[in-house]
């Protein structure tokens, strides 16, 4: 058994790319908790698309035995969080689970918007934070210049930041000693009924769902009998383990720590993240407050590309909506697409890592609809209506006004880049709230609409500043605009998917750049086939592909030319018949190409 005063729990906070997971990897390293021949680069991002993008997606903990120079052995337990805004959620749940933070600041690129916003989770969160300074060993790195800004911009001491580089393990020793004497210890009454929070869980194929807890008072044993409150079950608990990163097999958790368990919990949707977990016999007197769930930002459909695999893709998303508490879900069909789901994310990157996974780690091959945003209808009859699909727009005649929602955007970009992104923002209907300096970067406040920032920005932002805009939103509130409703119609048949809601000011060059791509990414048939872009009955855009033909007079040769023109009128009604009844093929990479707006 640990005492609560040798133990320490905290994260690693930072901007995406400042070196969270490697020093994650130095101190796991330093203090030999995996041994030298298991090691390798981001060791806690255990998914290929995590290792493959070099992100971290999932907060993932690791529990290190560290011999402190007073002589005494500290548990250290470290949660490794990512750094992207589309996963904030990730970050704010992890904090619930510890006392303290590491601050990572990057020397060289200093504080970027996702710090501010991860800092003051950890402040809201009530942490100690402890800044630490990577990367000094770069020849752009300016030490003094980033303490200044830490103190500037975030406010908090930065007198006795640690300098490190977690790349060549510099300064790794002073990182642990402060961790020890910096941050606070755990409290807890081992003696109190068991309270425990359940901070994650996941499915393993042969342990069923595991369950990662961080005890607050009482201890877990193995055998014991427990109650999840949300969900008023019981379970017995079969197995409980640390994670060395791996799991090891653990006698009891006491107060202050944080481990694994297994109950043969069958279904992940069992276990709500944010849950209190008590024993059954003498339960706690109240249930902690648990998270608030989050808002989904970004809806999109998602479906088949073949109608048998329904059953497949309704298990896979159940399984991973288990693990990522972030992503909802519910059915939808489509005219054009058959059945499927219609999921809320949390952001594109979620979107896009959520669909990988689906077609990766379930080998499913997936269509994805337009991305679109929650509007809020408002009817004649005084009622209100949330509109999640473009495609089930009620009657025009019946709506009163249509209001979207609205983000406040913090971009933080070096100065020679402000005129770009303030013309970015411009054009994207934003308005300006506030513009301030830190050193040579500038700092813009914006306020934009959600469906103008889903398509692209992030990918605008980062190509006209070169990647060096860093960006973080949050959402405010509803306002009126004048929105439409544009269909995307092919062979006059509308195609769902791509229907989509603009404003109206925006409508006719939207239309035409998608009928402009479409023309390119669909393939010609027989016949000659029409891309139209309408508003209600109104076509604001149209191309045509021309058919391909196929020279019926090549077998003419001499003679009368009414023998080549009754081969050509022939062939003529033909066609027409063939456009008629013909079927336009559009295949899934058009549908995934149509969708990138480029300006």
């Amino acid at each position: 058994m640990t005492e609560l005063a040798q133990i320490r729990n905290f994260s690693i906070v930072a901007h995406i790319d400042h070196g969270k997971s490697t020093l994650a990897d130095r101190l796991i390293q330093m203090t030999g908790t995996v041994a030298e021949r298991d090691m390798k680069a981001q060791l806690l991002d255990s998914m290929d698309i995590e290792r493959e993008r070099g992100i971290t997606i999932k907060a993932n903990t690791v529990r290190i035995d560290y011999p402190a120079k007073d002589g005494k052995t500290y548990v250290l337990n470290l949660i490794d969080t990512p750094g992207h805004v589309d996963f904030a959620y990730e970050v704010s749940r992890s904090m619930r689970a510890v006392e303290g933070s590491l601050l990572v600041v990057d020397a060289s690129q200093g504080v970027e918007a996702q710090t501010l916003a991860n800092v003051y989770q950890a402040i809201d969160a009530g942490h100690d934070i402890v800044p630490v300074l990577n990367k000094i060993d770069l020849p752009a790195a300016d030490p003094d210049r980033v303490k200044e800004q830490i103190e500037d911009v975030i406010g908090i001491d930065a007198s006795d930041a640690i300098p490190i580089s977690a790349k060549s393990g510099l300064g790794i020793p002073d990182v642990l000693e402060a961790i020890v004497q910096r941050l606070p210890a755990p409290k807890g009454d081992r003696d109190a009924p068991l309270k425990a929070m359940l901070v994650d869980s996941w499915y393993d194929a042969y342990l069923g769902v595991v369950v990662m807890i961080r005890v607050i008072d009482g201890v877990i044993r193995k055998g014991d009998r427990i109650r999840m409150i949300a969900t008023n079950a019981t379970y017995g608990v079969d197995r409980l383990a640390v994670l060395r990163p791996q799991m090891v097999d653990w006698p009891e958790l006491g107060p202050g720590e944080i481990g694994v368990f297994t109950a043969s919990i069958k279904q992940v949707r069992d276990t709500r993240v944010g849950d209190t977990i008590t024993h059954e016999r003498r339960p706690c007197a109240e249930a902690l407050p648990g998270f608030k769930p989050a808002q989904p930002v970004v809806f999109c459909g998602l479906f088949p590309v073949d109608a048998a695999d329904f059953e497949a893709l309704r298990d896979a998303i159940e399984k991973l909506a288990l693990n990522d508490a972030s992503f909802t879900y519910e059915m939808e069909t489509s005219a054009a697409l058959g059945f499927g789901f219609r999921c809320g994310f949390l952001g594109l990157l979620h979107l896009e890592v959520v669909r990988e996974r689906l077609e990766r780690e379930f080998d499913l091959d997936l269509i994805t609809t337009a991305p679109s945003v929650v509007y809020h209808i408002f009817m004649r009859d005084g009622t209100m209506q949330e509109l999640h699909n473009p495609a089930d727009m009620p009657d025009l005649t019946y709506v009163d006004h249509i209001e979207e929602p609205r983000i406040k955007a913090t971009i933080m970009v070096p100065d020679e880049y402000l005129g770009d992104i303030l013309k970015l923002c411009q054009d994207r209907r934003g308005i300006q709230l506030n513009l301030t300096y830190a050193g040579s970067r500038a700092m813009v406040e914006y306020d934009l609409p959600l469906n103008e920032v889903v398509f692209d920005f992030y990918d605008r932002l980062k190509s006209v500043t070169k990647g060096y805009a860093s960006f973080d939103y949050t959402l405010t509130d509803y306002r009126e605009d004048n929105l439409v409703k544009m269909q995307i119609l092919v062979n006059d048949e509308p195609v769902d998917a791509l229907s989509m809601m603009v404003h109206r000011d925006r409508a006719e060059s939207r239309g035409r750049q998608m009928c402009e791509k479409l023309k390119d990414l669909i393939p010609r048939h027989m016949f000659k086939i029409p891309i139209q872009a309408a508003i209600g009955g109104r076509v604001i855009a149209r191309e045509t592909i021309s058919a391909m033909r196929k020279d019926v007079t090549a077998k003419c040769y001499g003679g009368d030319a009414t023998r080549k023109r009754k081969l050509l009128d022939k062939q003529k009604e033909g066609k027409k018949r063939m456009r008629q009844f013909g079927k336009v093929e559009i295949p899934q990479t058009a549908f995934i190409s149509a969708l990138k707006m480029d300006e």
